[in-house]
């Protein structure tokens, strides 16, 4: 499916090469000059893809990819490509960050054009800036590519607005994820009055809304979990503060999943929109 998408952009693919990611050409009696490129993959669904990051997939001579860039969009990377995989989980990392920084530094050095592909985007708790830096102090070429991150997509997908008028004005993002303790201003977030989308919180939920119910925000504030928003697995749960451990204990909820809490929740039972494959085959079997 997600190859049919995008066949009608090969033929400006191929002939706007030299534009892109191929854009810098081989030195005369010298060695092509490697550069990396930081892309992002967008949370999942191939049609959220910027054409710009489309072409560099298709144009860079490696694609080192993450774990949360969906098997839909690795798909697209054309067949004899090197791609290296860099993949996280929780307690599994696989190739810790340092080796990854080598890995770029590495390719880019030896002449490469090198697309260093994240879910979402590479600057929104992707570790972008981190990896750039090292490049830059390495004197490696760095480009980037934004991607459509997931506070932003699945929170979509869900009908969920992250501002409204008379709801929020504001919307705070949060990363769950800590070396050690989760230190952060918890009654500012309490009392912002602004929507809270949390990454990377599902084992910590618990904590999460405890603390906010603890500095003052009120046990019956909408929160909803998206698991793997923007694919045809979505799967999205509305309940409170008080009640949302009661309301997903039995779900079997993965990663990624996204947490949001604010007003803005309730409306997605009048804004949902995105129906899954799931779903459409037991509305047809029940028909």
């Amino acid at each position: 499916m997600a190859k049919v998408v995008f066949e009608a952009c090969e033929s400006e693919v191929h002939s706007s090469a030299s534009q892109w990611c191929t854009s810098k050409r081989r030195p005369r009696g010298g060695r092509k000059k490697g550069r990396v490129v930081l892309v992002g993959a967008g949370p999942g669904d191939p049609e959220l893809l910027t054409m710009k990051a489309f072409r560099c997939i298709q144009n860079a001579d490696v694609v080192v990819y993450d774990r949360l860039v969906s098997a839909e969009i690795v798909d697209l990377i054309p067949s004899g490509k090197a791609l290296i995989y860099v993949g996280k989980a929780k307690g599994l990392h696989s190739v810790p960050q340092d080796k990854i920084n080598d890995i770029l530094v590495a390719e880019a050095k030896a002449g490469r054009t090198v697309c260093r592909l994240k879910g979402g985007d590479s600057f929104i708790f992707g570790r972008g800036g981190e990896e750039m830096q090292v490049l830059r102090d390495a004197g490696v070429s760095v480009e980037v590519i934004p991607g459509i991150t997931a506070a932003s997509g699945c929170t979509s997908y869900a009908g969920i607005p992250l501002t409204h008028r008379g709801l929020s004005q504001g919307c705070t993002l949060v990363t769950a994820h800590a070396e050690k303790e989760l230190a952060l201003n918890w009654s500012a977030l309490a009392s912002i009055n602004h929507t809270l989308v949390f990454y990377m919180g599902l084992s910590k939920l618990q904590f999460i809304s405890e603390k906010l119910i603890a500095e003052g925000m009120a046990p019956n504030m909408p929160i909803a979990v998206i698991e793997k928003g923007c694919s045809v697995n979505q799967r999205v749960f509305v309940s409170t503060l008080s009640d949302v451990l009661t309301a997903i204990q039995d779900k079997n909820l993965v990663s990624p999943s996204l947490i949001v809490v604010g007003e803005v929740v309730a409306l997605s039972s009048e804004l949902s929109w995105f129906v899954t494959q799931t779903q459409e085959e037991i509305e047809q079997l029940s028909a």
